[in-house]
């Protein structure tokens, strides 16, 4: 499908150079596109930006399998695999940041785990799964975060590797205590 050849290639650039370099005849020379080919399906550089943020949205979603005897190994497989598609969260955390500074993308920053997490909040039996969901969405966010352009990136261990993935577990059980 087009569309989602233009946001893969949305994902890509932003990934590689940033914000700066998304403009829709970026995209068009990375998907291999004729000009003006994005400017049909996204009309201006908004809509571009919630198109990326929308797939990404979908693919993150798709990979998140919670195995209800293993929460702990299912979530950490998930951030494992979520480093080792390094590009595409490095584009997340570059639209998360341009919607801090333009109120009009705010609307991106609803693509979040959250409700996944407050629903195993409740499953686990915390007191205020609300709560306990935001507070085990931004554990996950944080670490992800450290791992993957933080301090952990440079001293943690090679994502999509066993050691990776029982460092990530250790932490993720820890969390997971009510």
């Amino acid at each position: 499908m087009r569309k989602d050849l233009i946001t893969d290639a949305a994902i890509e650039l932003v990934a590689e150079l940033g914000m700066r370099g998304l403009t829709h005849r970026a995209v068009d020379r990375k998907a291999g596109l004729p000009e003006g080919s994005t400017s049909a399906y996204f009309r201006t550089r908004k809509a571009l930006i919630e198109g990326f943020v929308e797939r990404l949205a979908v693919q993150e979603q798709q990979e998140i399998h919670l195995d209800t005897a293993d929460l702990a190994g299912s979530i950490a497989r998930t951030i494992d695999n979520w480093l080792v598609e390094r590009n595409r969260t490095l584009a997340r955390y570059a639209a998360m940041l341009e919607a801090t500074h333009h109120p009009e993308l705010k609307s991106i920053l609803v693509h979040s785990p959250r409700e996944q997490a407050t629903a195993l909040a409740q499953a686990l039996g915390h007191e205020n799964p609300e709560r306990s969901g935001a507070h085990i969405t931004a554990f996950i966010e944080g670490l992800l975060f450290y791992r993957l352009v933080g301090g952990g990136s440079t001293t943690g261990p090679v994502p999509g590797t066993e050691e990776s993935f029982q460092d990530l577990r250790k932490a993720v059980e820890k969390a997971l205590r009510p």
